[in-house]
């Protein structure tokens, strides 16, 4: 099947950050990690490097690196850089994040990405990743870390409207990962969440431009298996994790 790429729909072109992240909250930790004047900044698992460009705009004496496997969003990272006038600046690297040795440095952005720093063929563990990002980080630098938490244990009948083989074990509580990162050698400087609002502006950011484009190409050849994605995704955030999946940023400070 031949198909015209300029009639897909675009990638994600309606969300600003790959996250439930509003603009005002990313203000807040832009301000808090430039204010420790860092040197240099790693973004784990960067996509675009939205909030990694942002850093760099407010800490001028900062260089950075974003990592990603992604190559589209890397290259759309490239370009916001050039627009920036910040492509001296950053470096947009595809590669994998495992086992990096691109430390240490003085920030680390991980948001949504931690599995990133694990061992694909395990399960999922906040705990290793935050032993990872301390061995990334100088002591006394920061880590905004972005990761799922259970904001109430799901039930199994919560767990079957989620995305496949959901599990109760698949997240801790924020209780329990604020424990996992004192453990591995950080203090919590800031906790917070996700909001509602942010949820739902990244939820229907992620699928605009696919919905928009589904109902006005109809006959696409593409449009059943496109239409049949989007609507597995989105009946995984109404039907399931809706009001149960939280996401917590935690600014981590390194123990010296």
């Amino acid at each position: 099947m031949i198909t015209n790429e300029s009639d897909l729909p675009p990638r994600l072109g309606s969300l600003t950050f790959h996250g439930p992240l509003s603009e005002a909250r990313a203000t807040r930790m832009i301000e808090r990690l430039a204010a420790a004047e860092p040197a240099d900044v790693l973004d784990i698992g960067c996509g675009w490097g939205e909030l990694l460009l942002r850093v760099l705009e407010a800490a001028p004496a900062a260089k950075g690196a974003g990592l990603d496997i992604n190559a589209e969003d890397l290259a759309r990272g490239r370009a916001l850089a050039e627009e920036r006038g910040l492509a001296d600046r950053v470096a947009f690297v595809e590669e994998s994040a495992l086992g990096t040795d691109r430390g240490p440095v003085d920030a680390i952005l991980c948001l949504g990405s931690s599995h990133a720093l694990c061992d694909p063929e395990l399960p999922h563990d906040p705990a290793v990743a935050l032993r990872e990002l301390r061995r990334l980080v100088r002591p006394g630098g920061r880590v905004v870390l972005g990761e799922g938490f259970w904001e109430r244990v799901p039930t199994e009948a919560d767990l079957a409207g989620m995305w496949p083989g959901a599990r109760a074990e698949d997240h801790f509580t924020l209780g329990g990962l604020v424990d996992l990162a004192i453990e591995a050698g950080f203090r919590p400087a800031w906790i917070e969440t996700a909001s509602a609002d942010e949820w739902e502006e990244f939820e229907s950011g992620y699928r605009y431009d696919t919905e928009v484009w589904l109902a006005t190409h109809p006959d696409h050849p593409l449009a059943d298996e496109t239409r049949e994605r989007v609507d597995r995704q989105r009946s995984t955030w109404v039907n399931g994790y809706r009001g149960i999946l939280g996401i917590t940023y935690l600014t981590l400070v390194a123990v010296a």
